[in-house]
């Protein structure tokens, strides 16, 4: 493999910097979607009180969107909408959708990044919080969306009696969606 010229990045060139964005791009291609499945494999094991691990959570999720018509790019957030619980409990829904973000439609992007404190009419209430705290929210034009995804495809993805698909059931799909050429550009200037 070729190496660029330089040690310090503000010494690169053009030519530097097109090798660069070449071989990310080809590395892309190769091992991200096997690496985001390797991710859901991650979180088999611990259940932390329920009833299932969050491995089944997600592959609940995604069966239950597949089973429901939904398009490729909501079967495949459905699949990963808790991809980042190990690495940030705290905002992975945040952490989730800017994973998706450059893949899937703007609509699904938003549901992944609040799908976390729509969950919260759940259960916020049982620990003295707000589960209406999702109404900030109620003038959104995808706040019934999101509703309708926790109520479909997160809520209620918790049964160990469920027959939920295989991963490798949803590896084409992941293939594919993250397979497509991106929404936006490898680097996006803010």
């Amino acid at each position: 493999m070729d190496t660029v010229s330089f040690v310090d990045m503000v010494d690169g060139s053009r030519e530097d910097y097109e090798l660069i964005f070449a071989e990310v791009a080809a590395h892309k291609a190769e091992h991200l979607a096997d690496g985001l499945m390797d991710a859901l494999r991650s979180m088999k094991g611990p259940t932390f009180g329920y009833r299932i691990d969050r491995y089944r959570h997600s592959l609940q999720s995604a069966t239950r969107a597949l089973r429901n018509g939904e398009g490729d790019e909501m079967v495949v957030a459905a699949l990963l909408h808790d991809v980042a619980d190990p690495i940030a409990p705290e905002n992975h829904s945040a952490v989730a959708a800017e994973i998706l973000k450059p893949y899937v439609e703007e609509r699904i992007h938003w549901i992944v990044r609040h799908h976390g404190l729509f969950q919260g009419y759940y259960y916020f209430h049982h620990l003295g919080g707000d589960r209406n705290a999702r109404d900030r929210f109620r003038e959104h034009e995808w706040f019934d969306d999101c509703s309708a995804f926790c109520a479909e495809y997160d809520q209620n993805c918790f049964d160990p009696d469920y027959g939920e698909l295989p991963l490798e059931d949803f590896a084409p799909l992941v293939h594919e969606v993250f397979g497509r050429e991106t929404r936006l550009p490898l680097v996006a200037l803010a």
